[in-house]
């Protein structure tokens, strides 16, 4: 009984002092702002404007929070869809798509402007003009990764299905200015990054087109014959040396869910076989967020109506969250906000010598 009293003793007066020493300040990693975008019309699948609120309803703001990030969820933004919006030279709903995408400028400028890391949560990849766009008011020298199974640098005259998802980055390229025709909905759209400005991840799916622009501007770009032959560590160090060299740049991660394996991330509109391992797309995204430079992502084309089954649907959005929450600081071997020092040992506690004369 004297034992149990004693041991009972030194657990109060242990709590008492926890109780008694002043809370400290929570220290915060990153301040995030999520912006939604469920946007479909730059492609023809409906669904996938579903994606920004499945990857929300997947524990994203928790897992962001866990890893001591300061989270602001903007919530979703409204699109106008726009009733008399005719397909223009092959090119379908181009007024709403170009709308859609200044809505998404102007929030992710606002949001970068503030100091925040945006993510922007899509939505199909079409946004990836709006989210540079708007990052690049505030970041005008930032450089851009896309990690993707396609190369989305169709022009609408080279483009086989005229869809704006896989014209993204001829809207965002200096060399091609002179190749992009003026397009209804997208005059405000000004060109600023050059070839030398952004690096592709993960394409085995690139049109003929699109594979005159890639070596006609010298675009560096890494297939996954490239990954498989070299390996996803040294892929990330020639993306660095070749983006970062000269400069440090604030980064632009714009993440298509189909640079995945379809049999990891089945419930998207565009999958390709041979995609990425788990390990390799993670591995991206920690390094990534090892260089102390990425300002602004982009996780797209999650579509949940495209899942098999509940479990396909589920596989696909977990890995959303897992590419988001790596680009932000999770890492595989555990990553916890961190502590100013080690608790130390009560002085409170009995000495061995009190607890024998209580025995």
């Amino acid at each position: 009984m004297a034992v149990k009293m004693a041991l009972r003793g030194s657990f109060l007066r242990l709590f008492k002092r926890q109780l008694e020493s002043p809370v400290q300040e929570k220290k915060y990693a990153h301040s995030v702002a999520i912006i939604g975008a469920p946007f479909s019309k730059g492609q023809k699948r409906r669904g996938v404007e579903h994606g920004p609120r499945a990857v929300r309803d997947a524990g994203l703001f928790e897992r962001l929070s866990s890893l001591g990030c300061q989270v602001y969820d903007l919530g979703d933004l409204n699109f106008t869809h726009l009733a008399n919006d005719d397909t223009y030279k092959r090119i379908p709903f181009p007024r709403t798509t170009g709308l859609a995408s200044k809505v998404l400028a102007d929030a992710v400028s606002g949001a970068v402007g503030a100091g925040h890391t945006c993510v922007t949560l899509g939505g199909d990849h079409s946004l990836g003009i709006g989210s540079v766009q708007g990052h690049s008011r505030q970041c005008p020298d930032l450089c851009l990764i896309w990690v993707d199974a396609h190369s989305d640098i169709n022009t609408p005259l080279t483009s086989p299905s005229g869809n704006l998802h896989g014209q993204s980055v001829s809207f965002l390229l200096k060399e091609l200015q002179d190749k992009v025709p003026a397009i209804p909905g997208f005059s405000w759209v000004t060109p600023g990054l050059s070839s030398s400005d952004i690096v592709y991840i993960g394409l085995r799916d690139v049109d003929p087109g699109e594979h005159q622009i890639l070596k006609t501007c010298g675009i560096k770009y890494f297939s996954m014959r490239e990954i498989d032959r070299v390996g996803i560590q040294r892929v990330m160090e020639m993306t660095f040396a070749h983006l970062l060299e000269r400069k440090q740049k604030p980064i632009h991660l714009s993440f298509d869910i189909d640079a995945f394996d379809p049999s990891l991330a089945p419930a998207t509109g565009t999958p390709v076989m041979g995609g990425l391992t788990y390990r390799e797309g993670i591995y991206i995204s920690e390094e990534i967020h090892n260089t102390g430079l990425l300002s602004a992502m982009d996780l797209v084309e999650v579509n949940p109506t495209l899942g098999a089954t509940r479990q396909a649907v589920e596989a696909t959005v977990s890995l959303a969250v897992d590419v988001i929450a790596a680009s932000l600081g999770q890492t595989r071997e555990g990553a916890h906000i961190s502590m100013d020092k080690l608790p130390s040992p009560s002085t409170t506690y009995e000495s061995d010598v009190e607890q024998e004369i209580r025995l």
